[in-house]
């Protein structure tokens, strides 16, 4: 069998993707020798590289799981690790990624972690503090990692790799702004080309292919429609003069367009109107808090000030989360939202290129979920919209008339 590999100590074969000295400074500051990455996309994140193609979909094969693993001894990049599965080593040869030493010969989850450990062992370079991702590491790998290096203390570093992808670079920025463009451009395709008596289980997998075919991976649809604020595909059909609301991921080289807009059978009628102005002035609130200094924490103190002022304020919500990578990654602006965390960057100023997911969500009682969500980017001036179209009421089967 075919591998690849380098020498230990060897110069690396390629420009860094990140920055290593603010993730040697985040290591320092968090007490981390080491840092051992294993999900998918952190790995993609300092890898540089595309995520292995065989496990674009799933992780599980056979009686174990694929696990890739980087390791990264802080201040020692050329000492660098990266263990990936056998089945990844033709697309690790036809594209090398940065790392010095690039084993593709493991077989599963305890397989890679213990490659990893004793090759970096080999380096020599200090394991008393390891930094891994709890919430990514298998229990038989971590228990693997813990005998393999029975005097290392281990630290969860999922914090440390959050804040060394908050602020994102140029190539990052486009290909977020490129996924939420083609969300926008499958959801309006979609509407207009479906009408009446259309199923939301028809509508989810329209949406399906409509981002397949645009070059998305399709991660899920949450859809309403009709006074239900039910959003999980169904029979349920799509009925003249009512509302649909779709909200969807599509994922770009593991960058997330995460975007929801709105469409009627129908013209809509003047209550509907108020109800969506109503839902934008909350959203055009938000955006104006958002430029580079600014506190976080502005962005709901805007948002929440408009909410004050519209009629449908008892059954309107707002939220704000990082976008990336990960949906829900730094910055993080609220502990009151539906996914727990601490809102450690409400306090913070905000940076050119994070981005953040700004949506406000309406459910009437009467006339249904009614929503936007836009992706928003920091810039050195203020902010912009990325997948500004479709913003009003869209007219659904308008292809069709």
């Amino acid at each position: 069998m075919q591998e690849t590999v380098a020498v230990a100590g060897a110069a690396t074969s390629g420009a860094i993707p990140f920055d290593a000295a603010k993730l040697d400074r985040l290591m320092e500051a968090a007490g981390l020798d080491v840092l051992i990455a294993t999900s998918k996309h952190n790995v993609q994140y300092l890898l540089g590289a595309e995520r292995a193609i065989f496990f674009g979909y799933m992780d599980a094969l056979g009686v174990s799981r694929y696990l890739p693993v980087l390791v990264y001894p802080k201040g020692a990049p050329e000492k660098a690790v990266y263990v990936g599965h056998r089945l990844e080593t033709h697309q690790r040869a036809v594209a090398p990624p940065w790392v010095p030493q690039v084993r593709t010969e493991s077989n599963g989850s305890v397989d890679a972690i213990a490659q990893a450990a004793g090759l970096i062992r080999q380096a020599g370079v200090p394991l008393n503090r390891i930094g891994i991702e709890m919430p990514f590491m298998p229990m038989d790998a971590g228990k693997a990692l813990a005998d393999t290096l029975p005097g290392a203390e281990l630290k969860d570093a999922v914090l440390v790799l959050e804040r060394l992808r908050a602020v994102k670079s140029a190539e990052e920025l486009a290909k977020l702004k490129t996924a939420s463009e083609l969300v926008v451009a499958s959801m309006l395709a979609v509407i207009a080309g479906h009408g009446r008596g259309t199923t939301k289980r028809q509508l989810s997998e329209a949406l399906r292919l409509a981002e397949a075919n645009r070059g998305l991976t399709f991660e899920y649809c949450l859809l309403a429609c009709g006074s239900s604020h039910n959003r999980a595909p169904s029979a349920q059909h799509w009925e003249q003069g009512e509302v649909l609301s779709l909200d969807s991921g599509g994922n770009y080289h593991g960058y997330i367009g995460d975007v929801a807009r709105m469409a009627v059978l129908g013209a809509p009628d003047a209550e509907l109107k108020d109800c969506l102005a109503e839902i934008e002035a909350v959203q055009r609130a938000a955006f104006a808090a958002v430029r580079p200094g600014a506190l976080g924490g502005d962005i709901y103190v805007a948002a929440e000030r408009q909410l004050a002022q519209i009629t449908q304020r008892d059954c309107t919500d707002f939220l704000a989360h990082g976008m990336g990578l990960v949906s829900h990654e730094a910055p993080r602006l609220t502990a009151r939202g539906p996914i727990p965390y601490d809102d450690t960057d409400a306090r913070q100023p905000l940076e050119a290129g994070m981005v953040v997911s700004i949506e406000t969500t309406m459910k009437h009682p009467r006339r249904g979920f009614i929503k936007l969500e836009d992706t928003v980017a920091v810039t050195s001036t203020g902010y912009e919209i990325f997948g500004e179209g479709g913003r009003g009421w869209n007219l659904g089967g308008s292809a069709l008339a």
